[in-house]
């Protein structure tokens, strides 16, 4: 008798903090997401330093294929340890859904494009195990902006007939989605700015940290007005959705641009600023809908200082983390790309146009056979 077809999947996932990866093993029964393991892999700081470079353009065409193939080999590996550490075989994973590492996303203008490294030849190569990866640009040739696509598999686990919820995930970048309540109306979702991407550039610039643990250097210092409403002004912010963004306009470039204008303000002021820029940003476009709750996913979950403040920002509306429904914030976009790879599998749509604003849905991302 044969056996049972794999039911597990691997999400990997590199977003724009661009510190490692994230590796999750997961089963999806009855519409909940079940992690039977979790692995992050840290890149190496030469690597890492190199991809920073490349995505501000500094790179040349050899740095770039060199990097794809360094990551293809780091994501394969991230795969296979998340299966050693488990009580699982390669042989029980029907697939592994690598996002990969974005180096640049410019969905506007006359040639529209996304780009993400780490081979996923190299992933099903070194696992045994077929690999989905490039899953945006499938949504980007239909007209859409190619992100954020986790809005999707948001609203498969944590949508809720009886409340309206928002997921907010902050990373490098921060996007939120909204879970209407009412399934007459459509789940929209869009990317609100900066998450962590600038207080991270502007702590290693200034300190040679790569982020500011637990928000304590912001913590020491205080939001300046001016230098704020300077920041506000950036038409990113008032621009409708559909829409996304990524380290290519929000970087260290940009600070120093608007600190041009405010040359006298201390450090730590500007590390406070930039938290408070992230909060309003996010605030601001909320949606407004009543008996809305709000969750927490990405690494800025993990920074006190930041959550003390968007929770004192969206009084009366209750912030929790998405421990709450089920999924660990750390773990979320990882999962979300293993469901992504079964929608693949399934011959199942994975994009929401409402939300990228694609001309329709699509079957996102290739795959690749072991």
């Amino acid at each position: 008798m044969a056996g049972a077809p794999p039911s597990a999947y691997i999400g990997l996932m590199s977003g724009t903090s661009m510190d490692g990866i994230d590796a999750v093993l997961v089963n999806f029964n009855n519409g909940q997401a079940e992690l039977l393991q979790r692995q992050s892999i840290a890149y190496p700081d030469n690597v890492r330093n190199r991809l920073e470079r490349v995505s501000q353009n500094e790179g040349t065409p050899d740095d770039l294929g060199e990097l794809d193939h360094i990551l293809g080999k780091l994501f394969g590996r991230a795969a296979l340890e998340v299966i050693r550490s488990s009580p699982l075989s390669a042989s029980d994973v029907a697939a592994i859904g690598s996002h990969g590492q974005t180096i640049r996303h410019k969905p506007e203008g006359q040639s529209p494009f996304t780009l993400q490294i780490g081979d996923p030849n190299l992933i099903a190569e070194m696992t045994g195990v077929t690999t989905v990866g490039d899953f945006r640009r499938r949504d980007m040739a239909a007209g859409g902006q190619g992100a954020p696509l986790v809005p999707a598999f948001h609203q498969a686990m944590f949508g809720d007939d009886s409340e309206n919820r928002c997921i907010i995930n902050i990373g490098g970048i921060a996007n939120i989605s909204w879970l209407p309540a009412d399934k007459r109306q459509s789940t929209t979702g869009f990317d609100t700015g900066p998450g962590n991407a600038l207080m991270d550039a502007w702590c290693l610039n200034q300190t040679g940290r790569h982020f500011d643990e637990d928000g304590h250097w912001a913590a020491e210092g205080r939001t300046d007005q001016a230098l704020l409403s300077d920041m506000l002004t950036d038409a990113y912010f008032g621009q409708p959705a559909p829409k996304s963004t990524g380290k290519e306009k929000f970087n260290l470039a940009w600070i120093q641009t608007i600190l041009h204008r405010h040359p006298d303000v201390l450090p730590s002021d500007v590390q406070r600023t930039l938290l408070e820029l992230t909060v309003i940003t996010i605030v601001r476009q909320l949606p407004s809908a009543s008996g809305q709750r709000i969750f927490i996913c990405g690494g800025g979950a993990k920074n006190p200082l930041l959550m003390k403040t968007l929770s004192l920002a969206c009084n009366p509306m209750p912030v929790h983390a998405t421990s709450e429904l089920g999924v660990d914030p750390q773990w979320v976009e990882a999962t979300a790309f293993a469901w992504l790879a079964r929608q693949t599998l399934a011959r199942q749509s994975g994009n929401l146009p409402a939300v990228t604003g694609a001309h329709g849905a699509r079957i996102l991302g290739a795959v690749y056979w072991p």
